[in-house]
């Protein structure tokens, strides 16, 4: 669903921008002001987020079973849910393997060890100990 309004937030705000020529006059003979809040592109953002994102929630929470029940929200339901199973749209893991390139983490083991190794280390320590 994320993704979804993401992408929406991006085609929306790039139809929405309004960007004259020199010498064009203003749209609805607006101010300046408001044909350069026109050209940044937060116009398709406000209408995004208020038709792409809570409009869909209060009618959720509004009609839940009616929203539910419907076979187009059951596929999509299906589909969202295996997406998040297999873990691809997860930006941790993005995040992770930037952070490991730029810093240079390494695994787990290379630092405390493997389960084995712990245990046979653990081990030594409580047989050493009178």
């Amino acid at each position: 669903r994320q993704m979804c309004v993401t992408l929406c937030f991006f085609i929306i705000a790039r139809v929405t921008t309004i960007k004259l020529n020199d010498g064009d006059d203003n749209v609805f003979g607006l101010s300046n002001g408001a044909q350069a809040f026109f050209e940044t592109g937060l116009l398709g953002a406000l209408i995004t987020t208020i038709v792409a994102s809570i409009m869909w929630q209060l009618v959720a929470s509004s009609f839940p079973m009616a929203f539910l029940s419907t076979p187009f929200t059951y596929v999509l339901l299906r589909w969202c849910l295996f997406l998040e199973w297999t873990g691809l749209c997860q930006g941790s893991w993005v995040f992770a393997m930037i952070l490991r390139k730029i810093v240079g983490y390494k695994r787990d083991e290379v630092y405390i060890g493997t389960a084995e190794e712990r245990t046979a280390k653990s081990a030594a320590k409580n047989s050493a100990e009178p």
